[in-house]
């Protein structure tokens, strides 16, 4: 294990994840990318033996990425690391040809030790996601469930936030800053971190305070 590509837009996520490989597989040289077009870019011109990418990033979807690497560099073993754990992200992801799943709720232990599973030839799967993949498979012997149809035209829709997401925006709304607000949901500042980035998206906004207004105006937060 030589050569890593890491594609995350969050600077801080970026250099979490290069530490965390650093430490599975001291030897790695970590090549960064911060948007899809960089990965992709990246994945055309240089070659790889591992490769940590993001689902969410804002110019695609990191599984563009994976299916890249599976389609020119078979012998990368591309992992998704995402706040995803649903069906409707992890099975489009196995498709493509992620060799693992991991999540970014995760401590950085389990993370490292996860990735360590590859020198047994074995895919790096959060817990979660191997019990449901193994639940999947234990329906005797199911496919994985078929891709989504792309629908032709899709009327404009209402933006709709997870309860978890409602539940950071509420506190983003309040005021509280991201390390108090991981430390109120029990979870890793990088995940909350995840979760103020697709709010924004979703909401289209930028800032905080943009996010407050918008959130308030659209009824999603009192």
């Amino acid at each position: 294990m030589r050569q890593a590509l890491i594609v995350e837009d969050l600077p801080d996520v970026r250099e979490w994840l290069a530490d965390v490989a650093r430490s599975a597989f001291p030897e790695l040289e970590v090549t960064t990318a911060a948007r899809a077009e960089e990965g992709l870019a990246q994945a055309a011109s240089k070659r790889f033996d591992l490769a940590l990418v993001d689902l969410g990033l804002p110019d695609g979807n990191g599984i563009d990425i994976v299916r890249a690497l599976r389609r020119e560099q078979p012998d990368c073993l591309a992992v998704v690391v995402t706040i995803y754990d649903d069906d409707d992200h992890l099975f489009p992801a196995l498709q493509a040809g992620a060799f693992g799943y991991l999540l970014k709720e995760q401590a950085r232990e389990a993370l490292v030790a996860q990735l360590l599973r590859i020198a047994d030839g074995e895919p790096p799967l959060s817990p979660p996601i191997a019990r449901r993949v193994l639940s999947l498979f234990g329906q005797a012997g199911a496919p994985l469930p078929p891709p989504k149809a792309e629908p032709q035209t899709l009327p404009p829709s209402p933006v709709r936030l997870s309860e978890k997401e409602t539940v950071v925006l509420q506190r983003v709304a309040k005021g509280y800053t991201l390390p108090e607000i991981a430390q109120q949901l029990g979870l890793s500042r990088h995940t909350i971190a995840e979760h103020i980035k697709h709010i924004y998206r979703k909401l289209d906004v930028s800032s905080r305070a943009e996010a407050t207004l918008e959130a308030a105006r659209r009824g999603l937060v009192r």
